[in-house]
């Protein structure tokens, strides 16, 4: 892309693709389309899905029913969709149009150490996985031929991948400010609260905001801050209060990445780790991508955790309330499951720790603190 080419209007490539049959779309949220997700959703056309497997699945079952279904989502999810790929859609040529953005791309901007890795192995990989692949441009003269030449690969039963690299597609405008109205506590000021009540736990915070806000006031060497693996700060809390059944381990999760591998509660309640306190803040919506609103407004985690076998699931809306439950949840065996109603962060969010730490410094000194 250079300077004299202007990115792509998401309403451009809507139009497009309707043009061509392409009306349902599911995904997860990457910044990338952030303008392109609302417009879908106006009309009830974009199926927000809690992981990238589960998006691709719905997306053959659009094309099971007879049009083309298109999947949006972060090529670090490319992972969480080779199952379905491979065992659904290839042996049942079941063609999917896959909008795959490409983060960490070894020849675009520098980005983040959790990309780099997906980000030199994106092309690689679908190759590997038999996926025709074209890379999106924003020029309108080659838009057209490579929706076509993509369209007629999944309309012949193969999925075929678009790679969308960094500025191709428009930026969303600027969103109106309107008053916060909300008696919800803000992210950051939860973080806060909780940064505050720490001692000697071991904590495991999830990707996004979170783990920038607690990096931000409450820096420990006894934080691990995930940036990427989006789902799993469960199941890594999971592995050290098993190991270290002398500390107690916070889980700091959000309500999208819990939602994302939310069958790790289950795993969790089988093992019964006494010392596993789980905690969710609940904004209902991908903050650090757009705000897109996740699947989970209608999911009452707490009540989904006590069924799965935690022994001790609740919830609170305020910070007033923070401090008793947490003593209470800290008086008996887990596994205890706490959410946290919040809203958006006011303002930018600060940068992630890694702007600071490498990871391999996140690491050592978690596992030294760890071993104390």
């Amino acid at each position: 892309m250079t300077n004299a080419t202007p990115a792509l209007p998401a309403d451009l490539l809507d139009r497009a693709l309707r043009d061509r049959g392409v009306d349902r779309f599911a995904g997860v949220p990457c910044s990338y389309f952030a303008a392109l997700i609302p417009l879908l959703q106006q009309d009830g056309r974009y199926v927000a899905c809690a992981n990238e497997g589960a998006a691709f699945a719905t997306a053959c079952g659009f094309s099971l029913a007879g049009a083309p279904g298109a999947v949006l989502l972060q090529n670090s999810g490319l992972g969480n969709l080779v199952n379905p790929l491979t065992s659904l859609s290839a042996p049942y040529d079941i063609g999917v149009l896959m909008f795959v953005s490409h983060r960490g791309d070894p020849d675009g901007p520098s980005d983040e150490p959790q990309h780099r890795l997906m980000g030199a192995a994106t092309v690689p990989l679908l190759d590997a996985l038999r996926v025709p692949n074209w890379q999106l441009s924003p020029n309108l003269d080659e838009l057209g031929t490579t929706l076509d030449a993509a369209l007629d690969a999944v309309r012949s039963g193969r999925t075929a991948a678009l790679v969308v690299p960094r500025g191709v597609m428009a930026k969303p405008a600027p969103a109106e400010q309107l008053p916060e109205t909300s008696q919800r506590p803000g992210t950051e000021d939860v973080v806060a609260a909780l940064g505050a009540l720490l001692r000697d736990e071991l904590v495991v915070s999830t990707t996004g905001f979170t783990s920038r806000w607690l990096f931000a006031g409450a820096d420990r060497p006894g934080n691990f801050y995930m940036q990427g693996s989006m789902g799993h700060a469960l199941s890594l809390g999971l592995g050290l209060a098993l190991s270290r059944t002398d500390r107690r381990v916070f889980v700091l999760d959000g309500d999208g990445a819990c939602l994302m591998h939310m069958g790790a509660l289950g795993t969790v309640g089988a093992q019964h780790p006494g010392n596993l306190v789980h905690v969710v803040l609940d904004n209902q919506q991908y903050e650090s991508t757009g705000g897109q609103p996740t699947a989970g407004a209608r999911t009452r985690f707490e009540d989904v955790a006590r069924a799965s076998g935690y022994r001790w699931g609740g919830r609170v809306t305020s910070l007033s309330d923070l401090k008793p439950v947490l003593e209470h949840v800290g008086s008996q065996p887990g596994p205890a499951l706490l959410v946290i109603e919040t809203t958006a962060g006011a303002g930018a969010a600060p940068p992630r720790a890694t702007a600071s730490l490498d990871p391999d410094a996140i690491r050592a000194r978690f596992m030294t603190e760890a071993a104390g």
